[in-house]
């Protein structure tokens, strides 16, 4: 009993201690800020509440708005001005944030300048249009309308081109570069349309197309002096680079199809077209043809006589490219290239190209491709990685103009 009434008497003491406290005067300031706090706290949860409720609200609208099906989509409902000059701001900055860091080459070399050319042809000219079409119809008609490109590049610096031409332009029709892997496509193209605004309408077929040479020339028996007649597709869309005679138009630009392999040619085709080996220009063109298309082409170009060789300009390179060619560079566990791509009398895989007489600039590009790995092709094509890998630039240079010195041909003699 003395132990309740003594827990009692401690619990009263207790109640009355706290109810001191609480009717205990405060100070004027400690109780002004308590009420400010609260105040504070009430005020925040309300605003965080609306504004949660009005985006709620403006969610729901829109999925209403949308679902409703009322909103516009159609090219023929144009745009708003401010649309359009906040859409083009937007893809201007954006460019221009997206290509800081990027080097830019040289790029007035022509034979990058005509590499570009000839893929606009083919693959920009149906929406921007050219110096002898400067308003395609269909492309006139789209929304955005693509714009016809020579009044306006001088907007762009060359590296913002760069990443318009690799990256595209996401819901304006306008696509990435069919192969990310092929910068030196997107440079060419972008050497290309520096140049554009220069050029009138004959000036831009003349480079577009090249003087391409009509087969049979009116002679009384054409077929005894010349190749078989030209397939479709040389004419169409070939020759534009690699020339109808395929010697390539400019040294360094394409390389020399005349006089290869058949099988290497149907091969590189049936790569291209497959993704397997990267270009954005070859690319969309091999994966057009069909398979007979593409052995004809290869029977017509390896039919064709190769070009003459050429003159070497640094005799102490080709030397070296010689000793590097026969002997590889053991030291480096680089092998001989005429083992796998003469010259000699060994019978060789047939899908192994023949480097006789092909342009030095275009070696080198293809050995710096495989060794980046970006170059790809037959089954074959990884042994080159190691290789290329362990080039110098100078050896890659030095072993290429070695090749483009010899007699073009499948024996590939030097002269």
């Amino acid at each position: 009993m003395k132990r309740l009434l003594g827990s009692l008497g401690l619990f009263a003491s207790m109640l009355v201690a706290g109810v001191s406290h609480l009717l205990a005067p405060r100070e004027p300031a400690e109780e002004w800020e308590r009420l400010e706090r609260d105040w504070r706290k009430r005020r925040k949860r309300r605003v965080l509440f609306e504004v949660a409720a009005i985006l709620a609200v403006l969610g729901l609208g829109g999925f209403l708005v949308a679902a409703s099906g009322i909103i516009p989509i159609k090219a023929s409902s144009g745009h708003w001005p401010i649309t359009v000059w906040f859409l083009k701001f937007s893809m201007h900055r954006s460019f221009s944030t997206h290509s800081l860091g990027v080097k830019v080459p040289r790029l007035g070399d022509p034979g990058m300048v005509l590499r570009g050319a000839g893929h606009y042809e083919t693959g920009c000219r149906p929406c921007h249009g050219s110096p002898d079409l400067p308003q395609p119809r269909i492309a006139a008609a789209m929304l955005p309308v693509p714009p016809y490109l020579p009044p306006v590049i001088h907007e762009w610096k060359p590296a913002e081109l760069f990443s318009v031409v690799k990256h595209g332009v996401k819901l304006t029709g306008m696509p990435a570069w069919p192969s990310q892997q092929r910068d030196d496509e997107v440079w060419a193209m972008v050497a290309f349309l520096l140049v554009m605004p220069e050029l009138d309408a004959e000036e831009y077929r003349r480079l577009v197309h090249g003087g391409i040479p009509a087969t049979g020339g009116g002679e009384p028996m054409p077929d005894l002096l010349a190749p078989e007649k030209p397939p479709k597709a040389v004419l169409e869309t070939c020759a534009r680079c690699h020339g109808a005679d395929g010697r390539g138009r400019v040294r360094g630009a394409f390389p020399r199809l005349a006089g290869q392999r058949p099988t290497y040619l149907h091969a590189s085709l049936r790569a291209f077209a497959r993704g397997e080996r990267h270009s954005g220009i070859m690319g969309p063109i091999a994966a057009g043809l069909s398979p007979a298309e593409m052995r004809d082409l290869a029977r017509y170009f390896a039919s064709l006589p190769a070009a003459p060789a050429v003159r070497p300009e640094f005799s102490e390179a080709v030397e070296r490219g010689r000793v590097i060619a026969h002997r590889g560079i053991p030291g480096r566990k680089v092998p001989s290239c005429a083992d796998c791509h003469g010259p000699g009398a060994v019978r060789r895989n047939p899908v192994f190209p023949v480097l006789a007489g092909q342009d030095a600039l275009y070696l080198v590009q293809q050995l710096e491709l495989f060794k980046k790995k970006h170059r790809g092709g037959s089954p074959w094509a990884h042994l080159m990685h190691p290789v290329a890998g362990r080039l110098s630039t100078e050896q890659m240079r030095d072993v290429a103009l070695y090749y483009e010195s010899l007699a073009a041909g499948r024996g590939g003699e030097p002269r």
